[in-house]
């Protein structure tokens, strides 16, 4: 059996800050005897990813996941557990390994904003000791898949925030890593542009079996690219398996949408499910899977239907609730 790429055993991180009263004499006791709170980032997060797998890993704001993505790049150490990609400890930043990974942050940038992107990307190359024909060479290709062949030539600050994007995911994939971090890659991005980023990380990984760990909060980038997901909420892993089974085990609804001939308020749909829309005409409902076939035979009896859909509801509603609980 192959070996995973990345593998995070009871990976846990705790950071010490220290606190301070506000005023002199707050002031004045915290340069005497400093206190501190203990903040514990990731708590035991366990998971493997095979070679070639493409993974979504989620969690609100604060659950942990940039700080377990700084951990398994080796950006920061572990408190305690153990974290390797291709089996190397990224902590040691052997030049190796650094080789074969890269890390994408959708809020931070490594393009020199005043020069050229070609500029850049010709201190990147240099940086992994890539000769630059070589370099020119894969960078026609990347800018071929990215869209990007009319562009750099330009100065950064001139670039759309989509194509900014773009050009930062060449410069991180020039040295062809086996490994890829993408913290919120279409970040701010609209929605052609998104689209873009999706397809060429797609066919980046198609074309180099490249091993890809994605958080973000565009549930539609989930879909699109995962087809296994990792949940953490506060530090804590709460669920690791297929995109599909997260809706079968957390969301045991139905999405019922009504398209009615006369309006009804919502007190006389809350009988039948969770109202989630009743704004005229249109309703949602949110009904347990069990009572679907009685609760869909009751309502087209009791009010007058022009259309009625039955669908799994969204993600973003799934994850949601997940999070809100904080329990598997």
């Amino acid at each position: 059996m192959e070996a995973p790429a990345v593998l995070a055993e009871e990976l846990s991180k705790t950071y010490l800050v220290a606190e301070k009263e506000p005023g002199f004499a707050g002031t004045l006791r915290h340069f005497l005897r400093r206190r501190y709170r203990r903040i514990e980032a990731v708590r035991g997060v366990s998971f493997a990813l095979e070679p070639g797998a493409m993974v979504g890993f989620l969690g609100p704001n604060g659950a942990g996941k940039t700080t377990t993505l700084k951990m398994l790049t080796g950006l920061i150490q572990p408190s305690s557990g153990r974290a390797r990609v291709l089996g190397r400890d990224p902590y040691r930043r052997e030049a190796g390994l650094l080789r074969n990974l890269t890390l994408v942050m959708g809020n931070k940038q490594q393009l020199i904003w005043d020069l050229p992107v070609l500029d850049s990307l010709r201190v990147n190359a240099a940086v992994y000791e890539i000769p630059w024909d070589e370099a020119r060479r894969r960078t026609a290709e990347l800018a071929e898949l990215l869209e990007l062949e009319d562009v750099l030539r330009q100065p950064v600050r001139k670039l759309s925030l989509g194509q900014r994007m773009k050009a930062e995911l060449l410069a991180s994939l020039l040295h062809r890593p086996r490994v890829l971090f993408l913290d919120e890659p279409t970040l701010g991005l609209d929605v052609n542009a998104q689209l873009a980023v999706r397809r060429f990380l797609k066919a980046y990984r198609e074309r180099y079996r490249a091993t890809v760990l994605l958080t973000s909060h565009y549930m539609a980038d989930i879909e699109a690219l995962a087809e296994r997901v990792i949940v953490i909420h506060e530090g804590r892993l709460l669920y690791d398996g297929a995109l599909a089974g997260l809706v079968e085990r957390f969301a045991p609804f139905k999405e019922v949408r009504l398209d009615l001939a006369r309006p009804e308020p919502a007190p006389a749909l809350a009988r039948y499910g969770e109202v989630v829309e009743a704004g005229g005409e249109r309703v949602r409902l949110l009904v347990q899977k069990e009572r679907l076939t009685a609760v869909v035979g009751e309502l087209l009896a009791r009010f007058e239907v022009r259309d009625l859909t039955v669908d799994e509801p969204p993600l973003e509603e799934v994850i949601g609730r997940i999070f809100a609980q904080g329990v598997v």
